[in-house]
């Protein structure tokens, strides 16, 4: 049996955690963000065998395969029979760079894996087990809601799908981003968190009552001030975006700039950022989908 499944990528402008509860379903972040029409598309061939499973990936590489093997494990529980799974990730957004890899990997293995072993999951259960690989293998807190649900989101209750909540924002406008270099979320939030939770939970309620999308990039660039994230790199796009009229925010976590422009403005951001020859510019529209099988 094959089957596949795409989960769009995520960046997340500002962010609140909560990993404090036992239950991995019931730990995660609320914060805001948006999900974009690149992610991971995932395969999978199910043949009767050893139990075991074999990754690969194509496109940009991931630095490891563990939530992949957490999110295969579970299901071959499941499963319980002589499943050997195929899996391939083609993974199109840089991994590392605050852009949802691994939410997105582990989202669209865990759907195409429901239905390529037929273990009839709703989509909720599948879901959950996504978030508990991130949550798990900490690489990740509120990625999986969003990029489960996709749009342009304020999350305002903690934990997997089914269990945390959001709200979206519309907006036509599209997002550009410049990414530079990795940053580790698993050091960062070993490292980091009980010092930004304070002004994360504040901009949520200020962005409920405002729905900005421009206001949203006002906070996330004070959220990245306030935590310490921005380079020379960065701050030297930044200035540049903002000298051309342009609000910008920053990826949580990654050297990674973004904004959000009419479609119009989109040959002028370009040219502000192909100046930067070690970047990496992404165009893209934000996805409102959200995970499927296809």
């Amino acid at each position: 049996m094959q089957a596949q499944a795409f989960a769009p990528g995520h960046i997340t402008g500002f962010f609140k955690a909560h990993v404090e509860p036992s239950r991995p379903e019931l730990k995660g972040s609320i914060g805001a963000g948006f999900c974009i029409k690149r992610g991971v598309t995932t395969k999978v061939k199910v043949t009767t065998g050893e139990p075991g499973f074999r990754i690969t990936n194509t496109g940009y590489k991931a630095d490891n395969t563990q939530v992949s093997e957490y999110v295969a494990k579970e299901f071959l529980k499941i499963a319980n029979g002589k499943h050997f799974l195929e899996i391939e990730h083609h993974v199109d957004i840089p991994v590392g760079y605050g852009l949802g890899s691994s939410g997105a990997v582990a989202l669209s293995l865990a759907f195409a894996l429901n239905k390529g072993l037929g273990t009839n999951l709703s989509r909720t259960q599948v879901g959950q087990i996504a978030h508990n690989a991130e949550i798990h293998c900490k690489t990740g807190l509120g990625t999986v809601l969003s990029s489960y649900h996709g749009g342009f989101e304020i999350r305002t209750k903690y934990g997997a799908p089914g269990i945390g909540s959001l709200r979206k924002i519309h907006t036509d406008y599209m997002p550009i981003v410049i990414c530079f270099s990795p940053i580790s979320t698993k050091e960062f939030i070993k490292t980091e968190l009980s010092k930004i939770n304070g002004l994360g939970a504040k901009m949520v309620t200020k962005l409920l009552r405002s729905r900005s999308h421009l206001e949203f990039l006002d906070m996330s660039l004070e959220f990245a001030r306030y935590v310490g994230v921005i380079t020379p790199k960065m701050q030297q796009v930044i200035d540049d975006l903002q000298l051309h009229g342009f609000k910008c925010g920053v990826a949580m976590f990654g050297e990674t700039v973004f904004t959000l422009i009419p479609k119009a403005k989109e040959g002028t951001v370009l040219k502000v950022l192909e100046k930067y020859h070690d970047g990496i510019i992404i165009k893209s529209e934000i996805d409102t989908s959200g995970v499927r099988e296809f």
